[in-house]
């Protein structure tokens, strides 16, 4: 490879354009037309002392120099070369110290024994930094924590609160219509069956839209456009949850039903929207994002998590409303005081999502720089429906990981839901008032919560991770569920009281399993999986397979009356779940996004074998792809280090002589690395003696855990 490696030194010395990836390819083609330029290379994943790169080697700052095999950069200052300082740096760059040793070996190539105790290094060395700094901020101002903590998940994750509250409130008031217009909502006399099912029916149908055709709009428009319209479309849905109405009975239920399809696309939309804004960061390819890699699904999860609150403030708004209105829990309940009661839980609600439009549009920084880079290196201008299609067939089994295995969390989930109401039943003995169904839904969601934050603090443990994480979920759960359907007739008798705890403790360590598993993890990967100029449109259309799976229980159950046949066919999507989990899915844990889309940029390009980075080690890949597929087997650190060092070399020269030429004639791929990390710093230290501070842009890589 030392021919190549020489060869590639002359092209940037003698091109002003950047070499970039397919620059570097074409250089290899050049300097061997007749043969593969990487044949010579073992491109297996084992670790080897020939797949680690030792910085300890070559000159003294910890690169091999000049001219030798894989050598980065040059040695010293001027046109051959970089400041010792910038080589350092660049080597953060290319082996950041949370994924690598420091003889330059990933940690998913390590032994067990060292990869547990690197990874627990790595947690340990964070967790005493996170605390460290929030106990300096205590030290200034005791609630700045809670302020910045407030300041980026919380309002992150407003719209999956208000789409937890508004959603769930819809369950929640239903024994509360049924006991106030017993002849519209249970008897039908008033009122059109088929009109009251379809109000589950066109809630689930309006998500499903607007999952798709937002997650579409965010990878095609951008994702502050598809941000704000969801808050408008909530906002307009709640608005006319509040005010609904009909001239008879049934023209209300026909008016609610069409009220939380228009609220329902709002909610659709928050899914690949929130997500994908929560998990993208900067997307500054050039960064050390060190926190990207070991936060990104805690910054997800802990935006995703509102949902839990947002359940948890609407049955705690329902019962003080109606204990102001009605003066007690109880029934016969005035229908003047149920109007006020619903009418208010929801106008309450849309002062929220007001606020959030507002919000959106005016206060919140959109960075999209993943989705326009990966639209300039794709020379993508709109929708990229060529990433789509082939994403179809080379990620067809990401895709199905990602639509069964939500597939079968919603059957869970929202058939809990739905089925809550028999639990509580069977747990109460029958006959249960509304303040007790609204009580132990109360209690149940007290014991989600917790297993949100659970799974928020968790998922980016490097030896948990995100599918350990789904898989034992969906394992619990099954369980859970095989107990209480195998001893269904022992556990509900009337004259075991002990039993029916048991019973209980079903019910509710299910609902924790269910938040610290495939509820919380399913969100997470289905943006995670795939490159950034499609991520929302997979995003939207797993979670609609998802609502689809919502959609069934609501369906069966209607048909279905005893409640033991209802666990037979609940039971089984668990081990389902499991099965496509351990197969399709992949562990995207630690892995560095920005690999991905290089990955996906030789995918593009017909190029897949002559990828050689952590993108396709056999950790970061599903059990799939890499017995079937044998995606793993191009998996080489030595010529996957020469290639980015190349890439990396001659965007460094042509930036610095751009930069001290013409800075306004900087291609967008200089103005982003000049925007880095890296850049900011040290090309303005090379570049003394020119006045371009007013050139010089602030890092993107902002967070809350550089703030903490």
């Amino acid at each position: 490879m030392a021919s190549n490696t020489q060869f590639a030194d002359q092209y940037i010395h003698h091109n002003e354009e950047p070499l970039g990836l397919h620059g570097a390819q074409a250089a290899n083609s050049q300097a061997m037309p007749n043969q593969d330029p990487y044949a010579s290379q073992p491109s297996s994943g084992n670790m080897t002392d020939s797949t680690r790169y030792n910085p300890s080697q070559g000159n003294g700052s910890g690169f091999p120099s000049a001219g030798e095999s894989g050598a980065p950069l040059g040695n010293g200052m001027g046109d051959q070369g970089m400041t010792p300082e910038a080589e350092r740096a660049f080597h953060e760059v290319l082996y950041p110290s949370d994924i690598y040793t420091p003889d330059g070996t990933y940690w998913a190539d390590l032994p067990f024994g060292e990869k547990m105790r690197f990874c627990n290094r790595q947690s340990n060395a964070e967790a005493r930094r996170e605390l460290s700094s929030i106990g300096a901020m205590m030290k200034r101002d005791p609630l700045s924590p809670v302020k910045a903590y407030f300041g980026t998940y919380v309002l992150n994750g407003l719209g999956m609160f208000v789409e937890g509250y508004t959603l769930f409130s819809v369950g929640n008031i239903k024994p509360l219509f049924q006991a106030t217009w017993p002849n519209c909502w249970k008897a039908h006399k008033e009122c059109d069956s088929n009109w009251i099912a379809a109000i589950d029916y066109l809630e689930i149908i309006g998500i499903i839209v607007g999952q798709i055709v937002v997650g579409i709009e965010g990878d095609w428009v951008g994702r502050r456009f598809g941000m704000v319209q969801d808050a408008v479309i909530m906002t307009i849905g709640s608005v006319m949850l509040t005010a609904m109405w009909g001239i008879n009975h049934n023209g209300w239920v026909i008016c609610y039903a069409w009220s939380l399809f228009i609220y329902g696309i709002g909610v659709g939309g928050e899914y690949p929207m929130t997500s994908t804004r929560a998990m993208e960061g900067s997307g500054d390819r050039y960064a050390t994002s060190t926190g990207d890699r070991m936060h990104r699904g805690r910054n997800v999860l802990l935006a995703f998590l509102m949902q839990g609150w947002g359940q948890f403030f609407n049955q705690v708004v329902l019962i003080l409303l109606l204990l102001v209105f009605h003066n007690s829990l109880r029934p016969p309940y005035s229908k003047t005081a149920v109007q006020w009661t619903f009418r208010c839980s929801f106008g309450f609600i849309a002062l929220i999502t007001l606020f959030l439009v507002y919000y959106r549009y005016y206060k919140i920084s959109y960075t999209e720089q993943s989705l326009r880079d990966a639209k300039t290196r794709l020379n993508t201008s709109g929708y990229d429906a060529k990433s789509l299609k082939l994403a179809i067939s080379h990620y067809w089994g990401r895709l199905f990981a990602s639509c069964f295995g939500w597939f079968a969390n919603d059957f869970f989930f929202y058939g809990n839901k739905i089925f809550s109401g028999v639990f509580i039943d069977l747990i109460t003995g029958g006959g249960g008032k509304l303040q007790t169904t609204w009580l132990y839904n109360l209690i149940n969601i007290g014991v989600q919560l917790p297993g949100y934050y659970l799974a928020a603090l968790l998922v980016d443990n490097k030896m948990y991770g995100r599918k350990n994480m789904q898989a034992v979920g969906f394992l619990c759960t099954f369980a859970l569920f095989c107990g209480a359907e195998f001893a269904f007739k022992t556990l509900t008798a009337k004259n075991h009281p002990g039993n029916l705890k048991a019973f209980q403790f079903i019910f509710f360590f299910s609902s924790f399993w269910n938040q610290f598993g495939y509820n919380s993890t399913t969100f997470l990967v289905a943006a995670e999986m795939f490159p950034a100029s499609i991520r929302a449109s997979c995003h939207g259309f797993g979670a609609a397979w998802g609502k689809l799976g919502a959609l069934c229980p609501t369906i069966i159950y209607n048909y279905v009356t005893d409640n033991h046949t209802k666990f037979h066919i609940v039971t089984w999507f668990g081990l389902a779940g499991l099965l496509v989990t351990l197969i399709f899915l992949p562990d995207t844990t630690g892995l560095d996004l920005r690999e991905q889309e290089r990955y996906w940029e030789y995918v593009m390009n017909g190029r897949e074998e002559d990828y050689h980075g952590v993108a396709v080690h056999p950790r970061h890949l599903s059990l799939y792809e890499r017995v079937v597929l044998k995606r793993n087997r191009y998996y080489n650190p030595q010529l996957d280090f020469q290639q980015k060092s190349q890439e990396f070399r001659q965007i460094y020269y042509s930036s610095l002589q751009g930069y001290e030429n013409n800075p306004k004639d900087l291609t967008a791929q200089q103005q982003e690395f000049l925007n880095s990390d890296f850049g900011t710093k040290y090309v303005k230290d090379v570049s003394k003696g020119h006045d371009n501070s007013d050139k010089i842009h602030a890092s993107k890589l902002e967070s809350v855990e550089r703030n903490l």
